[in-house]
This record gives C-alpha cells, structure tokens and sequence, in this order.
C-alpha cells in the first residue's frame, strides 16, 4: 500500500467521525461583524488551538488583536523540505434573513450529500480540510512529508484590518515556502481549478457642489449649472463606446496576458452564451481585443456602483439640484498600484470638470493584485494533485475579484501564493442556506494530501 493509498483507507474510515467533529466546529456562531458575538470568535479560536494540540502541533498561540485573535501553530521537523503556511479564517458572515433558511444556520445539517451550515464552505470546512489531512498523514505515516505552519484568522469577512500588521510583525515568524489558502472554488462542479491571480482594488467617491441650495429650475435653469449633468459629463468621460478607459496613463502599467495563459483561457471552453442567460441580457459588452475570461480576470476595469442626487420620489419637483455624486470602483491587475490610479483618477476629473460647480473626491477601499506566474513549479504540482483525484484536467484560472490580505502576504512574505479551493459557486456563501458539497470535502482532502507530497519533491 502506498502512503496515499493508506491516506485514503484512513479518510473512508473516519469519515463520519470526522463530519461530526466539523459539525461541532460550525456551531459555533463565530459572527465577526457583530459585536454580540465576541465571545463565540473567542471560543472559535480556541476551538482551533485544541484541534491543533490534538495534532501534537508546536508552537501553538492565540494572539489577540486590536480586533478578533489570529491563531498560529507549527510542525518544523521535516530537515531539508520545504515549508507551506497554510491560511484561513474562522469568522463567518451573518444569517440574515434568517426565514430564508430551510435549517438553522448553526445546526449542521446533511441533505442530498451536502453539508448546510454557516461557514460549511466558507470558510470553516475547508479550513477543517487542512487539519484533517494533516491527522491523516501523522496517523498513516508518523510524520509529514513538508514542513508546516498555519495562520487562522478571525476578520477576513470585515476586510482583515488587523492582520497585515500581525503578518508584518511576525514576518520571521511565518517566514515559508509557499503559502496555501483553500478558500477559492472550483471552475465548476467536477472541474478543478488552481487560481494564480486576483484583481486588485481602488475606489474613490466623487461629490460635486453647484449652488448653495437646489435652485427652481423655471427660475434659474438654462443660467446656472446643474450638478447632475456636471457628473453626468465627468461620468461619461471615463469610458468609450467599448468601455475602453479614457483615464490618461491608466493601463500604462498592465501586465499583459501572456500567449501560454490566454491559450489556457481558451482551453476552457468557456461559454459565453451561458453569462448572457445567467445575467439576463442579450449582449455582452466589454473591451475590444479580449474575451469575457480575459476582462474578467486579467484586465483592469472601472466601474460606477452608485448614483446619488437631485429629487427621486414619486411624481416630478422641478428643481435644479446643487448636489451630485458617485461611488466608483476599479478592479486593477499586476503592475497596477492603487494610489498611483487613484491619483489618475483624480486628475482626469479635474481635467474634466464643468464649469460652475465644485468637486471634492475621497478615498476608499485600496488594495494591490496578486500574482503568482502561472508557470511556477507549485502552481503546476496544484494541478497535478487535483488531476490525480479528479481525473479532468486542472485549469488554471485568475479571480476576478479581490482578496485584500492575499496581496498583503504577497507583498510582505514575497513567496508564492496558491489558492487550492474546493468550494462552488452556487454552495450560497455569504447567503442563506450556505452548503459543502462532501463530494468535494471527499475528495479535497485527498487532493491536499497529495499536494504535499508534490511540494515535498520540488527545490526549495
């Protein structure tokens, strides 16, 4: 028998024993945006601390923040290997709206295979995923194959404000080969994924001042400006006809695609007829020169969330409004770095700004992308150890969303980032009746054992 084989008799046998630990994990309501619940963050915590101790793991603390506690342990005795820092975070979001649940959020329950409870998928269960392999491999093996360290984090639902400073304190601490997050989702149910890349983050809130007070438009339109039509024209300058950004030197800095990554896009077969029925329009709309995968995942983009201004109730007020303003967002690539856009942005404002009106812009939600080369020795085992359980072959895909503290442990760590994730998109993550499906917990713990032992082969 060899190791794996002996990992994957030992998963088969303790599954249910191992369900029902998981379960005692989601009940606790480790609620990290509500105040209320500042106790069970605190007895989350700790239930990790003892899940490690259990594992006969080092070094183990519960460090306590300005806001929710980080928990850390470590194994170190795998001479000449290399080391993974595994992440992860036990906060979960609130159950809101509450009725919408065909089950209580904090009572696990198993329906049609699938494991219903806050936290099943994101992030508790596959966080759980990493302590059971790691008793998995002790228990076959009598040791690991790597060495490692764990860092689990109580704040990543409300941004994770407080751990860049832990991870920037204890740098030597957390010093390591790769980091491995499990906090990601697959391509689609049965199609694994390995996600190298994630946009970055900069946004900024544009109000615009006219007249001292809304002025009846009889009176006074056609002489004095109109707030709205002011941003209406900042607005619209923004973008062309394509959606192209019109920002002086805004993709001056983009890493481009590489012919290896786009052929990987293309490989995927990806449907776009698909997003156009999920989204519900007939067309899809976006820069010329790149596909939907391409836009979504390796370009920059701006985009305005938020319209504010003027008289919107029922019937009409013929008023001239003294005040408008926007919230705008844009998800940015490598290369890309936030202050340095949002600076572009400010100054194509005020190169565009009407006459007749004051502009004020604040700053909000910044943060870096994260890359690690698509081609990179443990990017490449990941998708060799999800190939082996799942007999498809891996893509290789970028998020098209932000993760705030991947990029912070890019930047302060500088080692490699791989994000090995077995949820799906549809297990309703920060939604009422958020499910695992225990397909993929089945078959995600044998991937990760797996993976170490991919890693354990490669030059530190």
């Amino acid at each position: 028998m060899t190791n794996l084989q002996q990992i994957d008799a030992y998963f088969a046998e303790h599954r249910e024993a191992h369900l029902n630990e998981l379960k005692e994990f989601l009940q606790i309501p480790s609620i990290s945006s509500l105040s209320d619940h500042k106790e069970d963050i605190q007895h989350a915590a700790q239930w990790l601390a003892n899940a490690f101790e259990k594992l006969n793991l080092e070094n183990i603390s519960i460090t306590q923040t300005a806001g929710h506690p980080v928990v850390y342990a470590d194994w170190l005795h795998a001479e000449g290997k290399p080391t993974v820092l595994f992440y992860g975070h036990y906060d979960v979001q609130p159950v809101d709206p509450l009725n919408l649940w065909e089950s209580e959020p904090f009572n696990p329950t198993i329906r049609d295979n699938k494991l219903f409870a806050r936290g099943a998928s994101d992030d508790k269960g596959q966080v759980f995923m990493h302590l059971k392999m790691i008793e998995a491999l002790f228990a076959t093996t009598g040791t690991l194959p790597v060495n490692v360290k764990f860092i689990y984090e109580g704040e990543e639902e409300i941004g994770s404000p407080h751990l860049p400073s832990f991870v920037e304190e204890y740098k030597e601490k957390l010093a390591s080969d790769l980091i491995l997050i499990s906090d990601t989702g697959l391509y689609g149910p049965g199609k694994p994924a390995v996600c190298y890349g994630l946009r970055g983050l900069a946004g900024i809130q544009i109000d615009v001042r006219g007249a001292k007070g809304d002025l009846h438009s009889g009176l006074y339109g056609g002489g004095v400006q109109n707030a709205i039509h002011a941003l209406a024209e900042i607005l619209a300058s923004f973008r062309d006809e394509h959606g192209t950004i019109q920002v002086e030197g805004f993709y001056d800095n983009v890493l481009p695609l590489t012919e290896e990554e786009r052929e990987a896009y293309r490989a995927l077969n990806f449907d776009e007829e698909s997003v156009k029925q999920e989204v519900g329009v007939k067309e899809l709309f976006g820069e010329h020169g790149f596909t939907y995968l391409e836009r979504t995942w390796a370009r920059p983009t701006l985009e305005v969330n938020g319209v504010f201004g003027g008289f919107s109730g029922e019937g009409i007020k013929t008023v001239l409004p003294a005040e408008a303003g926007a919230k705008i967002t844009c998800r940015l690539v490598p290369d890309q770095e936030p202050d340095e856009i949002v600076a572009l942005l400010k100054a194509h404002v005020e190169k565009h700004k009407p006459a007749g009106v004051e502009i004020n812009i604040s700053e909000f939600d910044k943060g870096p992308a994260f890359l690690t080369p698509f081609d990179h020795p443990f990017i490449q085992a990941a998708g060799r150890s999800y190939e082996k359980v799942y007999h498809v072959p891996t893509a290789y895909t970028r998020g098209g969303g932000s993760i705030p503290i991947v990029a912070a442990f890019d930047e302060i760590l500088e080692i490699p980032v791989v994000l090995m994730g077995f949820g799906l998109s549809s297990e309703n993550f920060h939604a009422p009746n958020e499910h695992f499906h225990l397909e993929n917990f089945d078959k995600g713990l044998r991937v990760l054992s797996d993976y170490l032992y991919e890693v354990s082969e490669l030059q530190k």
